[in-house]
């Protein structure tokens, strides 16, 4: 059943969240001043490639992650979180698509504080 919801993801738009979060982490990469959130991008891009059988989990919660997860909230987190629960909100309407509207939440979850983070297999 996983493999089959992660298909269906990918092929229905997985592909560009994933490949968006790849472009970003990318961009922040050549920046200096991105390079610290380059890891969670690139953590995000995977996990919006094949989000169903993985959970996100606390890894860090220093004081250096917080720092970095408030400037990313400030910035950029709550737009793209924004972004998912719009999303989430109109999968949802449908039977078919809740366990999108799921997998929407977990990524707005993620985009507000990115680091720190890790993608689990459960």
């Amino acid at each position: 059943m996983r493999l089959l919801l992660n298909v269906l993801w990918f092929i229905l738009g997985g592909w560009i969240s994933g490949t968006l979060w790849i472009v970003a982490g990318l961009v922040l990469a050549i920046t200096i001043v991105g390079l610290p959130w380059t890891p969670a991008a690139f953590r995000i891009a995977g996990f919006s490639y094949l989000p169903f059988g993985k959970a996100v989990v606390d890894r860090d919660n220093g004081i250096g992650s917080g720092c970095l997860n408030v400037l990313w909230l400030v910035l950029a987190g709550w737009w793209l979180a924004l972004h998912h629960i719009l999303l989430a909100a109109a999968l949802a309407v449908t039977i078919i698509g809740i366990p999108f509207a799921l997998q929407h939440v977990k990524l707005a979850i993620l985009s507000l504080t990115p680091v720190g983070k890790a993608v689990v297999e459960v």
